[in-house]
């Protein structure tokens, strides 16, 4: 059975498209159908379209050339032509393509855009684009090009290219002329007629479907960074104090933090290590009585333990409510017409700027910010394990044979301090606008840049955790403790060890740091705490 028999498919109606239903289109293949309201909008705003120009009432982009070119009257044998031009001229995307998974949430997302039926293009068009998504034909577009203010126009122009024939698609992530493609499966190119061209290229789509891809993978990175970080806390028999309920739903109750506290609580749920703040003080007693004092130094210290074993909630919380607020502005701008111009009954044709995309450039470049911090929580707590100052009697850099000989885990750090650098210095793209088009473009968003970097820091993040995940396994060997973790310690740890064995001489690496890191991109971890019965928020 294929991912699209088992995906729930996905409507396309102009309204209610959500960032689940980007991801079953992009991802799963799932099988797409434009709704017949939204062909029925589509068709009255086209006969509405029409009867403007029939009246040869000046319109942007139609019976005008573009930005601040002189008005000019097109004659109607001129609308391909004009529209045909318009798509060639802005196909001048560079560098490397988006994904297959990218491209087709790119398209998803311009589809819904123009089945809200403002933008008068006709039903065949959007039927079109349905069919590109049904049939697996997807546009190679290259990333670079648009400055995410008369919408993505690069990125989207390498899309409208091959509606009419031309351009690349992709076939096996390898781009092939789109005409050949066609021709093949018997598929006509579309002819675009006046506005169309304009309809499709003008517009957020690009920022929008691949923000949408971005921040549901990074809630999920999320949750995966929760996993590892209760499995270090067992693993160093920390405590649970900091994640009672109380301490976030009475007395701070931002959402995020209320959801990791809570992911926190049952992901240690059934540990014996962990330890209970009532608890402290029979266990300092007991202490007391051993010859050595670890153990009474580690409960008596607890209560200022370091921020980045103590402030999960407040951290990670952080983070998930600006994703929140991410996926909240990208959903209101997968359901609107973000086009120009527009065309409302019995109305004045709006001229405006829906296409500039200052809202998703806003978010996502706030989402950068945040996935940054996850970064740098995560690496913070891979150094406490690996240094025997901080874990609690674990060897230095958990090496397990001649510590003369050996460097265990010293090596690993480094990429993981290296990224948390390298993610620093990826600053907000939306404050970098720089004026162009003749000056007519003079406030731009740099949208798609502020999404492109929040992936880039997205996926230096999978390295970081990935050394996370690799030194609590390592953790959990050399202390013994496996028997005490919670059932989701162990499913995280056998779901670690599936993929690399315990580190019993210093070996290759950088093998082992990408295998776990692709495992976090597919979210193993989180499925694999899941088939342990725990349901993270």
């Amino acid at each position: 059975m294929t991912l699209a028999e088992t995906a729930a498919p996905v409507e396309f109606d102009g309204e209610s498209l959500d960032i689940a239903g980007v991801r079953r289109a992009a991802e799963d293949g799932a099988h797409c159908t434009v709704t017949p309201e939204a062909l029925a909008r589509a068709a009255k705003s086209r006969t509405m379209f029409e009867d403007i120009v029939r009246q040869e009432i000046p319109i942007y982009g139609v019976t005008t050339g573009y930005g601040e070119m002189i008005y000019m009257l097109v004659g109607t044998s001129k609308e391909v032509e004009l529209q045909t031009n318009l798509v060639r001229s802005h196909s001048a995307g560079v560098g490397p393509l988006f994904a297959e998974d990218e491209a087709r949430a790119i398209l998803a997302a311009r589809l819904n855009a123009l089945a809200k039926g403002y933008s008068a293009v006709r039903p065949e068009v959007l039927r079109r684009m349905e069919l590109y998504l049904n049939e697996g034909i997807v546009p190679a577009v290259p990333e670079i090009g648009s400055l995410g203010a008369s919408g993505d126009l690069a990125p989207l122009s390498h899309i409208a290219g091959t509606l009419i024939g031309e351009g690349y698609v992709l076939r096996e992530g390898r781009r092939v002329p789109t005409g050949e493609v066609l021709r093949k499966r018997g598929i006509e190119p579309l002819e675009l007629r006046f506005k169309e061209g304009l309809a499709l290229i003008n517009g957020t789509s690009a920022m929008t479907g691949v923000g949408s891809l971005v921040t549901a993978r990074a809630l999920d990175q999320v949750r995966q960074a929760e996993i590892v970080t209760a499995l270090v806390i067992e693993t160093l028999q920390g405590s649970t104090s900091p994640f009672l309920p109380e301490g976030h739903e009475i007395a701070r109750p931002h959402r995020g933090q209320i959801d990791t506290a809570a992911n926190m609580r049952a992901l240690m749920s059934g540990s014996t290590l962990t330890v209970e703040h009532a608890n402290l003080r029979d266990q300092v007693a007991a202490g007391a009585d051993d010859s050595g004092d670890g153990d009474v130094q580690r409960t008596k210290v607890y209560l200022q333990k370091a921020y980045s074993l103590r402030a999960i909630p407040q951290v990670l919380g952080a983070v998930r409510d600006t994703l929140h607020h991410a996926v909240s502005t990208l959903e209101i701008e997968l359901n609107s017409a973000n086009d120009n111009p527009l065309f409302f009954e019995g109305q004045e044709i709006f001229h405006g700027a829906n296409f500039h995309g200052q809202p998703i450039a806003f978010a996502m470049d706030f989402c950068t910010i945040a996935l940054t911090q996850l970064g740098v929580l995560s690496e913070r707590r891979t150094n406490r394990v690996l240094n025997r100052h901080l874990n609690y009697g674990l060897p230095e850099f958990l090496v397990t044979g001649d510590p003369g000989l050996n460097s265990g885990f010293a090596g690993a750090q480094y990429p993981a301090t290296a990224l948390v650098a390298e993610n620093r210095t990826i600053g907000p793209a939306s404050t970098q606008s720089v004026p162009s088009n003749g000056d007519n473009q003079d406030v731009v968003s740099m949208g798609l840049i502020s999404t492109r970097n929040a992936r880039r820091v997205l996926r230096n993040n999978e390295k970081i955790l990935a050394v996370e995940f690799m030194a609590a396994a390592q953790a959990v060997d050399i202390s013994g403790r496996y028997e005490g973790l919670s059932p989701s310690g162990r499913a995280t740890y056998h779901a670690v060890r599936s993929l690399v064995p315990t580190l019993d001489r210093d070996r290759y690496m950088a093998d082992d740091i990408e295998a776990v890191a692709d495992a976090i991109s597919r979210g193993v971890f989180l499925a694999a705490v899941t088939a342990a019965g725990t349901e993270l928020i």
